[in-house]
């Protein structure tokens, strides 16, 4: 009598937590498929979005095609313009105060420690 009910305290805990697991898996899979029914209403509205727009497309490209005149075979094509010169990148007082730093340690007027604490200076650091 007394080897009993660890036995059935036992069964009842081992029940429980099977039951316990599969009302889990249950969720689960419920879960799993919603996200894959919806996944798949997605992947239908994207498909439809792109047909609408292949549908459009060609209506697109038709109009333009009446819109614009025939080529004339006799024009001739206009020549072609040089490029506009380059124009001067724009230097900041930052760079120029650092290129003039750079010029003083190059002569030997600043040391690399007397440089080293210009640029942090300048920099902000």
């Amino acid at each position: 009598m007394f080897r009993r009910r660890p036995l059935m305290r036992a069964a009842v805990v081992g029940g429980g937590a099977y039951m316990a697991g599969k009302a889990h898996a249950r969720n689960q899979a419920a879960q799993q498929q919603y996200q894959d029914e919806q996944d798949a209403r997605i992947s239908d509205l994207e498909a439809q979005q792109a047909q609408q727009q292949y549908q459009q497309q060609p209506d697109q490209y038709q109009q333009q095609q009446y819109q614009q005149p025939p080529p004339d075979q006799y024009q001739q094509a206009p020549p072609p313009q040089a490029p506009p010169p380059a124009a001067a990148p724009a230097s900041s007082p930052m760079i120029d105060q650092l290129n003039q730093l750079a010029t003083l340690h190059q002569q030997g007027v600043l040391t690399d420690d007397e440089f080293a604490a210009a640029k942090a200076k300048l920099f902000g650091t």
